[in-house]
């Protein structure tokens, strides 16, 4: 071949890849050939540099129907229902072309969805950003880029009548070259109707339904397994462009399909495309396929099998059909005004056979392709940055009044209230949604098919994974189920979306391999499984990494929609209790980057033991109708939580924390929440905490036109104008 050297370098292959693929065809690879080794050995398509991590995870429960290794993961809800669920990252492509990149994140990630047969019911988000508040021109361009990132997920979602229902937007300086957008979608099925990607039955039809395939995204998996340069940001063509109202074209006429018992499988064409889908699903079922390259619909002039394999067209799909089923597909997809060509058929020979106008351009054995790609064994070292900053002392630093604290963090972009953000996504769409975007932690769902809940939430600390990958991964799963908890859900299972930097970094590869172990360790010891995933490595320009950002996404299960409960203050004079002590904990806290500059110290402590008595507790007194409101103790520390609370209910509030030091009520202890409880049920909830052997104290009331907190406090007017109408400000100070 010619020039080799650049072929394999434009197609991020080494040499010794290259030799690897001579001895798996016993011959020379042709440029398609190239092309589909590239693709499917690409990091974001066979997570070569990360499968030694994932292996450990846990993923079994009664509860898991399907766990990772399918389009989305599945768990089963009671009464014949089953949540689908999965997330997934478009990082790299919404840099560089920021409304497509998002909007074609949300329109792939709800495809894994519903070819698992299940209809789309919400979706989530966790995007993250340098500081868009920066006077400079990073602060200018990633304004911009946010604005571009939130109209596409809300053009895409609003356009599908999918609800956004909650999510998560934060900001380090980390980001400033690799903006993180991670995109959730649960769906809904019956537990006994979940279809899977898989081509199998020799003879049986591949019939290709969607769009037509053009050259957008072309080689867009092979970009996002690599690092940003300058030059690498100027790649618009190998961004995806959607088209959401051919997505709900092809969503009905799937969901159509699935109640006519003619297919055998089915898959999307995501990352890498036809050439994904199509080993994906051969793969899975050790088959073989033929496929006709020339009778794949087409929208462009001139094109070839390499472009064809490798396009990252949207809102396309691949099936696997019953054989004599073809006709009834095929009418149906044509109803929807969608193309459907039988473009193949399985084969017994464990190759894949592809033709373009009867001649035969590649050959290629399925199994080493889809299963055998290189597994690396990266080194790995410790970060020399952590023994800098473990030993920080936050007294060190030159502090402020409490009073004077409480302003600065109350009004900081990462705590005040994103409605900007999230009102351009519908949440109210198919009127299920019962805890909105803007009401703090968990967003909730109903189910209305069984009158039971499903809660939702997106987390990660990543200062938190900074300063100590392996509690800061678990500290992220920990929250993720106590947000659900707070809104009366027992938290069932995780999908994640493991955001890292450089992986032939070695420091890089520390944080990810700890990272994991944290997840392990969390999802084992609370019995919240990993049920789907997604690795996005490469997240470095100019050799700067984002921090390590395992974004968890948790779903809960609520089994009476009377018994969801929101962080609304109810009624004056109600009694607020804190659930567990508060320590002197600031490493990796807001408070900490805020006034000390500086992102260090030692991670709170983790006790997971000590996060599950938090859940019986509030999941106990629930269900004996002993909380008004229940609201997490996260980032800001009580003071925050609590000023969260008064300004989204329009109420005051009267709080005097007991600590040894001052400025505690900034402190980030995990494993705690806020309750309101009727004064009414003031000692039968203190009972039962006795009883869970968990320490709650009465901390305050409700009531009155002041937020006050100890030696804090704000008029409540005041605090509602700067809580709700910062962000705006901010954001649309170019426009």
């Amino acid at each position: 071949m010619e020039n080799l050297e650049q072929v394999l370098k434009s197609h991020k292959l080494s040499l010794d890849d290259f030799e690897h693929i001579k001895k798996i065809l016993d011959r020379e690879p042709n440029l398609v050939e190239i092309g589909i080794f590239s693709a499917m050995w690409s990091e974001h398509c066979s997570y070569k540099s990360s499968r030694k991590y994932l292996s450990g995870f846990p993923t079994k429960a009664p509860w898991v129907i399907q766990g990772p290794g399918e389009n989305a993961g599945v768990i089963d809800i009671g009464d014949g229902y089953a949540a689908v669920f999965k997330m997934e990252s478009h990082n790299h492509p919404s840099f560089i072309e920021p409304y497509q990149g998002a909007a074609t994140g949300v329109g792939g990630i709800m495809r894994d969805v519903f070819t698992m047969g299940a209809r789309p019911v919400a979706n989530l988000n966790s995007i993250r950003f340098a500081h868009v508040d920066r006077k400079d021109e990073v602060g200018k361009l990633h304004r911009h880029l946010l604005q571009g990132v939130v109209a596409g997920i809300g053009g895409y979602g609003n356009c599908m009548g999918v609800p956004t229902v909650g999510g998560e937007t934060t900001f380090e300086d980390c980001y400033a070259g690799n903006i993180l957008v991670n995109a959730f979608c649960l769906g809904l099925a019956k537990s006994d109707e979940i279809f899977y990607g898989k081509a199998e039955g020799i003879g049986n039809p591949v019939i290709y339904v969607g769009s037509k395939t053009g050259r957008d995204g072309l080689g867009g998996a092979v970009m996002s397994s690599d690092s940003f340069t300058e030059e690498s940001k100027k790649l618009r063509p190998t961004v995806q462009v959607g088209d959401p109202f051919i997505e709900k074209l092809l969503l009905e006429a799937c969901l159509e399909i699935f109640k006519m018992d003619l297919i055998v499988g089915i898959q999307d064409m995501g990352a890498a495309g036809l050439t994904s889908s199509s080993f994906e699903m051969a793969g899975r079922s050790g088959s073989g396929m033929i496929m006709h390259l020339d009778k794949v619909p087409m929208r462009e002039e001139g094109m070839t099998p390499y472009e064809l394999m490798l396009s990252e067209s949207q809102e396309r799909m691949l099936i696997c059909a019953k054989k004599g089923c073809e006709q009834q597909i095929i009418d149906v997809f044509h109803k929807w005004d969608l193309d459907a060509e039988v473009i193949g058929e399985v084969t017994s020979t464990g190759n894949m056979e592809l033709f373009w106008h009867g001649e035969l351009v590649a050959n290629l054995p399925i199994a080493p392709i889809s299963h055998e790609a290189p597994m690396y064994d990266r080194p790995t070292a410790k970060p020399k940055y952590l023994d800098e900053i473990r030993d920080f002392d936050i007294l060190s630093a030159n502090i402020p009044s409490n009073q004077e604290a409480f302003e600065k963090l109350i009004s900081s972009v990462e705590v005040v209230d994103k409605s900007w953000i999230y009102e351009q996504y519908d949440s109210m769409v198919q009127t299920n949604t019962m805890v909105h975007p803007g009401k703090l932690d968990g967003s909730v769902i109903r189910v209305k098919e069984n009158n039971k809940a499903l809660a939702l939430s997106a987390d990660c600390n990543t200062r938190f994974c900074y300063i100590d990958p392996e509690n800061g991964a678990a500290s992220a799963v920990m929250e993720s189920g106590r947000n659900c908890v707070v809104r009366g859900a027992k938290p069932l299972a995780i999908t994640d979306c493991l955001n890292f930097g450089n992986p032939e970094n070695p420091e890089v590869m520390w944080q990810f391999a700890n990272c994991c172990e944290g997840i392990k360790k969390a999802c084992k010891a609370l019995n919240t499984p990993v049920v789907s995933g997604n690795v996005s490595l490469y997240n470095e320009t100019n050799k700067v990494s984002v921090y390590p950002t395992p974004s968890i996404a948790m779903v809960g299960l609520c089994d009476n929609i009377e018994n969801v409960i929101n962080s609304t203050l109810k009624n004056d004079g109600n009694l607020l209790y804190i659930i567990n002590e508060t320590e002197f904990e600031f490493g990796g806290s807001l408070y900490m980057k805020t006034f000390a500059n500086k992102i260090a110290g030692t991670h709170p402590k983790v006790d997971f033991q000590k996060e599950l008595k938090l859940w019986d507790l509030i999941l106990k007194a629930n269900e004996q109708k002993l909380i008004e409101s229940a609201k997490d103790v996260n980032v800001g520390g009580i003071a925050i939580a609590l000023a969260k609370m008064s300004a989204v209910s329009n109420k005051g509030l009267t709080a005097s924390i007991h600590i040894e030091n001052g400025i505690s009520i900034f402190s980030e202890t995990l494993s705690r929440a806020i309750v309101e409880i009727n004064p009414a049920n003031k000692e039968q909830f203190e009972t039962l905490a006795k009883e869970l052997h968990i320490k709650v104290e009465c901390i305050g009331v409700v009531g009155g036109s002041e937020f006050k907190c100890n030696d804090i406090g704000m008029n409540i007017e005041r605090l509602k104008d700067t809580y709700f109408n910062t962000f705006k400000k901010v954001i649309e100070q170019d426009m």
